[in-house]
This record gives structure tokens, sequence and C-alpha cells, in this order.
């Protein structure tokens, strides 16, 4: 059973939960799944993304869904189960989101890029610290020229932001990891939380201006 007591182990849960997001749980679709219907609906990419991100909120918000999330349970982690619910919608929704930005989510850049948007408003700090400055557009063309050193790095900061070892056992601090904290706080924060990341992530996915 894997044990969230460092930032190895977490990030091997997000990686287990990206996998997820990407094949599906029971009751739900996966990333792309999710992506593609709300490409269907009318208005701009943006006003598209806005409303998945407003769905995912009140998914993450509600007890009921969470519950009905089955395949969570049987994941390998000694982890409270809704947490864990809180942290797949999280990280499917961003998937979902990049997707519809038209990135490759089997690319490990793009993967590392998801993880970072649950550090919320943190990512535009790491990825400063990691040398990559956002402008009006992510492109392709730029996440290609992420390197493999630079993946390691960016993993790293996502890491150590989102888990606070105390006293070894693993108790994830609210105030340091807060994409992760939701779950034992209370729904509204968990759809506050959702938003923020939500936000981040159509901030590094969704290109400000058309593409040419």
């Amino acid at each position: 059973m894997l044990k969230l007591t460092n930032r190895k182990s977490l990030l091997h849960l997000l990686d287990m939960l990206y996998e997820k997001a990407l094949t599906g749980l029971p009751g739900t679709g996966t990333a792309i799944e999710l992506g593609d219907s709300y490409l269907k609906q009318e208005g701009t990419l943006r006003r598209q993304v806005d409303t998945l991100i407003r769905m995912q909120n009140i998914k993450a918000g509600s007890s009921g869904f969470l519950t009905g999330l089955g395949g969570i349970i049987t994941l390998p982690v000694t982890f409270p189960a809704n947490l864990v619910s809180v942290l797949y919608i999280q990280i499917r929704m961003v998937a979902a989101i990049a997707y519809m930005g038209g990135f490759d989510l089997r690319d490990d850049r793009v993967k590392t890029l998801v993880y970072l948007c649950l550090a919320g408003n943190a990512a535009k700090d790491i990825l400063q610290e990691a040398g990559i400055l956002l402008g009006k557009n992510l492109t392709s063309r730029l996440i290609g020229n992420i390197s493999a050193k630079t993946i390691q790095a960016i993993n790293q900061k996502v890491g150590i932001t989102l888990l606070s070892k105390s006293g070894g056992k693993g108790i994830i601090n609210p105030v340091k990891a807060v994409p992760l904290a939701g779950g034992l706080i209370g729904g509204a924060f968990d759809a506050a939380l959702t938003n923020v990341i939500g936000n981040t992530a159509r901030g590094i996915f969704i290109p400000k201006t058309p593409a040419r």
C-alpha cells in the first residue's frame, strides 16, 4: 500500500490518478471524452472551458458524486478516499482543459504541466523558477523545448508545494498543500480550490489570443 509520506510517494499517486484520468473510472469518462463533450457546446473555446470548470467545481464539492467514484477505492493508497477523489476530479479536469487546448496528454511535459496546475496560484512562480516565462500563448513548440531536467525541477517544486510532512507521518498541511486539503475541510473548500486550479489550467493551456 502506498503511504503519502514524502514527495516521491505523492508524485506516484499523481501518476496513478493521471493514468486513471486518461483511461477512465467506472461511471466517469476519460479526460478526452470530458473535453470533447464541452468542445461540442456553443461559444468560444474559453467559454467552453469556463463551463467545464464550473461543472467540475460542483462535482468536487458534492459528497454524493465523490462516493460514486467506486474505482478510487481500488487504488493501492492508504489515504482518505474522499481526498483522493477530489484530486482525481482536479487532475481529470486539468487534463481535459489541456486536451481542449490541443495538447498531447501522453507527452510527459504536458503531464508535468497538469501537475503544476494543482499548485494553483503558485504555478506561475514555479514556472519562473524553472526558467519558463508564459507569454500570451503556451504553444506545443514551447512545451517541446522543455528539457527532462526542467521537468524534474518542476515536479520537485510541485511536490514540495503540495506535500508537507509532519513528524514523518505524511500529514498534509492545508496551508501549504492547498489542493490536497479540501477533503479535510469540506465541500465548499473543495469547490473553491478546484475553481482556482481550473483557472490556473485555463491560463496555461488555453490561448488568450486565437492561434494564427
